[in-house]
């Protein structure tokens, strides 16, 4: 990862920054996901679509059954829906929502903010807290 002003974090600054992410997930009040269910989530938001129960499950190595459950945690977020295949009426297609790109906007967003932190005094800065 290239940030601003340095070629490389080091292994503790890519833990805070992942940690101030995070952070800021939970003081922003944002749904509480799994690291697999954003896995997920920007796995159908960043990869080409379609996206089937099937194909999630070949990609993230893990079972229909495990795709199933964490998509029916972001349904109820209304961060994707889900419905018949029109080529295979025995498959599941995922879909994008709006509220899914809201929320990934915004993770983006901080992921973004923290990691110009990161520039030679946000470092500093970073390394004090």
């Amino acid at each position: 990862m290239h940030v601003k002003g340095q070629d490389k974090l080091s292994r503790s600054e890519g833990l805070r920054l992942w940690h101030r992410v995070n952070l800021g997930s939970v003081l922003a009040d944002a749904p509480d996901l799994t690291t697999r269910q954003l896995a997920i989530l920007t796995t159908v938001y960043l990869e080409p679509a379609p996206h089937t129960v099937r194909s999630l499950a070949a990609r993230l190595k893990v079972t229909k059954a495990v795709i199933t459950r964490a998509l029916n945690t972001l349904g109820r977020h209304g961060f994707v829906s889900r419905g018949p295949d029109p080529h295979d009426k025995r498959s599941v297609v995922v879909h994008r929502t709006a509220s899914g790109a809201r929320y990934l906007s915004d993770f983006a967003e901080r992921v973004r903010y923290e990691a110009n932190a990161l520039s030679p005094a946000g470092a500093n800065h970073l390394r004090a807290v």
